[in-house]
C-alpha cells in the first residue's frame, strides 16, 4: 500500500529519511518479504516515539534474522534502530548498550576489552534487542543471565526501566509489556582474566562447530523450530526423514534439518508451507509437537498464524 505524502512529510519533520516501498527481502537474512509501506531508522528514543504517535501500526525490526515477512510486506512503518540506539558503554562490569547492536559487534568489542559475559549471543545473527526479546542463547547459557535490566518506550510514548526480574526470562521468551520496543539494555559482565579466557575458548570452539553442521553460506533464518524439552528440534526432523524436502526455492537443509534455506527465488509462501509440513511429519511420526522458533511478520493471509492444527 503506497505511504501517503502527508505520512512521509510527517516522517521528515521527525528528522527521519523515509523510503516507501522498500522490498524487505533484501533487509533480512532470509532474502525473503514484500515491500515495506515505509522504512526509516530512528537514531534515538525521541525519533522512535515521534514514530509511534503518528497513529499508524509500526513494526520495528533488527537485521531481519529471525523474522519471515510475508509476501505482501508490511503495513505501515517498518523501523530500524540506529545511531545512539546502536552504540554503548562497555565496562569495567557493566554494559549499556542500544538495542540496535549487532551481536557479533558487541562479542568483538567485549573481546577486544578482555571481557566476557555475552557468549550467549555467539553465532545468533541478530541485533541486542531481539536477543533479549527471546532470551537467545545456547549450551553455555542465555542472555537473560546477564541481563540486568532493559529500558523500553511503550505504545504511548512512555519509557521505563525495566529490572530483569520483570522479564521473567524462560526459554526463548521475555515478559515484556504489549507492543513496547527494547530501546537499550543493561548487562553485567564477565571480568576474571581466567574465567574470560574459558569463555572465549568455548565461544570459538562452538562457532567452529556451527561452520561445520549448518548452512551458514546460504541464507536462511537460523533455527526454525524450538527444541521441545529434553530432545532437539533438529534430530526429530531429521529422523522424520525431512532433509532435502523442498518447496519452491525453499528446502530443508541437507546439512541441519532444523534450517530452512532459500536456494533462489523463496517465497514466504514456500517456507510456511515446509514449516507446517516438517511440524506436522514430526507431530504425526514421534507425537512431540515442534513450536516455531521463527516469528511471522506482515501482512498475513488469515489462517497462516498461529499455524493450523495438524491434518
Amino acid at each position: 500500500m503506497p505511504a501517503s505524502r502527508s505520512l512521509l512529510a510527517d516522517l521528515q519533520r521527525l528528522g527521519l529519511s523515509p523510503i516507501p516501498d522498500e522490498p524487505l527481502a533484501r533487509r533480512g537474512f532470509w532474502r525473503i518479504g514484500g515491500p515495506a509501506d515505509v522504512w526509516v531508522e530512528v537514531s534515538d528514543e525521541d525519533q522512535l516515539r515521534g514514530v509511534m504517535a503518528l497513529g499508524v501500526p509500526v513494526t520495528v525490526v533488527g537485521r531481519g534474522s529471525n523474522l519471515l515477512v510475508a509476501d505482501a510486506g508490511i503495513r505501515g512503518i517498518t523501523v530500524r534502530l540506529g545511531g545512539a540506539l546502536r552504540s554503548g558503554r562497555i565496562g569495567p562490569a557493566e554494559a549499556d548498550l542500544g538495542a540496535g547492536m549487532a551481536n557479533t559487534v558487541l562479542l568483538a568489542r567485549l573481546r577486544s576489552a578482555g571481557l566476557g559475559g555475552a557468549a550467549a549471543l555467539a553465532g545468533v545473527p541478530g541485533t541486542l534487542g531481539g536477543a533479549v526479546r527471546m532470551n537467545a542463547g545456547w549450551s553455555l547459557g542465555e542472555i537473560g543471565q546477564r541481563v540486568l535490566s532493559v529500558r523500553v518506550v511503550r505504545p504511548g510514548g512512555d519509557v521505563e526501566e525495566l529490572p530483569a526480574r520483570a522479564l521473567d526470562f524462560a526459554y526463548r521468551q521475555a515478559r515484556l509489556p504489549p507492543g513496547a520496543v527494547v530501546t537499550r539494555v543493561r548487562l553485567s559482565l564477565l571480568t576474571d582474566p581466567e574465567a574470560v579466557a574459558a569463555e572465549h575458548a568455548r565461544v570459538d570452539a562452538h562457532l567452529a562447530r556451527r561452520r561445520r553442521t549448518q548452512p551458514l553460506d546460504q541464507p536462511s533464518c537460523g533455527s526454525v523450530f524450538k527444541n521441545p524439552p529434553g530432545d532437539a528440534a533438529g534430530r526429530l526432523l531429521e529422523d522424520a526423514g525431512l532433509k532435502g524436502t523442498a518447496r519452491g526455492g525453499a528446502r530443508i537443509s541437507d546439512k541441519h534439518a532444523n534450517f530452512i534455506v532459500n536456494t533462489g527465488g523463496a517465497t514466504a509462501a514456500d517456507v510456511w508451507w515446509l514449516v507446517r509440513h516438517a511440524r506436522d511429519t514430526v507431530w504425526r511420526r514421534f507425537g512431540v509437537m515442534l513450536e516455531p522458533e521463527v516469528h511471522p511478520a506482515g501482512d498475513w493471509p488469515a489462517g497462516h498464524w498461529p499455524l493450523p492444527p495438524p491434518e
